[in-house]
C-alpha cells in the first residue's frame, strides 16, 4: 500500500511502522523534509528522491505533497483485542466514503476512543485515502473489522458495553442522555443511517437536534458532536 502525504508518512515513521522505502519529490527541502529523512535513517528505511511524476504514479492520483511511503498495508485488529479495557468504542454501520472513514478515525482518536470498528462488507476499508484523511491518527488508533455488526454489538453487550445509536429519529437528545461506561457509539452510513437490525441492538437511540432545513449531518461531523460530548462528560467526572 502507498501511504501518501507528509503528515501520514511522518506519523507512520514515528509509530515505527515497517516500510519498504520512502519517496520524496526532487527539489524538496527544508526542516520538515529533513525530519523525514532523519527518521528514515534511524529506522534503516531507504529514501529516494525521484521526479514528481514518479510520485504521482505511485500515489494513484491522490494529493501526496511530495512524499510517498511504500510498505505493508495496515493490519486490522480483532474485536476482542480492542474491547478489553476500552471505555469508548466507535462502530460504523456501512460508511462507504473513505474520506468520511478517515475523518471519523481522526475524530475518534482525538475524543479518546479505544478503537473504531467497521464491517467487512459494503463499507470502506483502510487504504491510502483513509490514511490521508485521518492525518496520522490511523497510526495510533486501532481499527477492527467484523463480519457482522449485529453480532459485534451482541458481543460488546456481553462485555458490559452500553450501546448508543445515533439516529435522527432517536428518542433521546445527545446532550441530555447519561453515557454509561463502557460505551459503544454506533453511526450509520451516508444517506441511509442505521440499518433496522442495528437500531434494535442499541440500548438507546440518540439524536442531534438541528435548527436548519437539512435533516441530517455528515457522519464525520455527527461523530465529532457526539464523541466530544461523551469526552466532556467523562472529563468532568474525573
Amino acid at each position: 500500500m502507498a501511504l501518501v502525504g507528509f503528515h501520514p508518512v511522518l506519523e507512520a515513521l514515528r509509530a515505527g511502522r515497517p516500510m519498504e522505502r520512502v519517496l520524496i519529490a526532487r527539489g524538496s527541502g527544508g526542516p520538515r523534509v529533513q525530519e523525514l529523512v532523519d527518521l528514515c535513517r534511524s529506522a534503516a528505511i531507504p529514501v529516494r528522491f525521484e521526479p514528481r511524476s514518479s510520485l504521482d504514479r505511485q500515489a494513484g492520483g491522490a494529493v501526496h505533497q511530495g512524499v510517498v511511503a511504500l510498505g505493508s498495508s495496515h493490519r486490522y485488529a480483532e474485536l476482542d483485542e480492542v474491547a478489553g479495557g476500552a471505555r469508548l468504542l466507535v462502530l460504523l454501520d456501512g460508511v462507504e466514503d473513505p474520506h468520511n472513514l478517515g475523518a471519523v478515525i481522526r475524530t475518534a482518536n482525538a475524543a479518546g476512543a479505544g478503537a473504531v470498528v467497521i464491517p467487512e462488507r459494503r463499507a470502506a476499508g483502510l487504504n491510502e485515502t483513509v490514511a490521508k484523511a485521518a492525518a496520522g491518527a490511523l497510526e495510533h488508533l486501532p481499527v477492527a473489522r467484523v463480519a457482522n455488526v449485529n453480532r459485534a454489538l451482541e458481543s460488546l453487550k456481553q462485555r458490559g458495553f452500553w450501546i448508543y445509536g445515533l439516529d435522527e429519529r432517536g428518542e433521546h437528545r445527545y446532550d441530555t442522555i447519561e453515557y454509561a461506561t463502557p460505551s459503544a457509539i454506533v453511526l450509520g452510513g451516508e444517506g441511509k443511517g442505521l440499518h433496522e437490525q442495528v437500531r434494535r441492538h442499541c440500548d438507546f437511540l440518540v439524536r442531534i437536534p438541528l435548527a436548519g432545513q437539512i435533516p441530517s449531518l455528515n457522519v464525520s461531523v455527527a461523530a465529532g458532536v457526539v464523541l466530544f460530548e461523551w469526552k466532556r462528560r467523562h472529563s468532568e467526572a474525573k
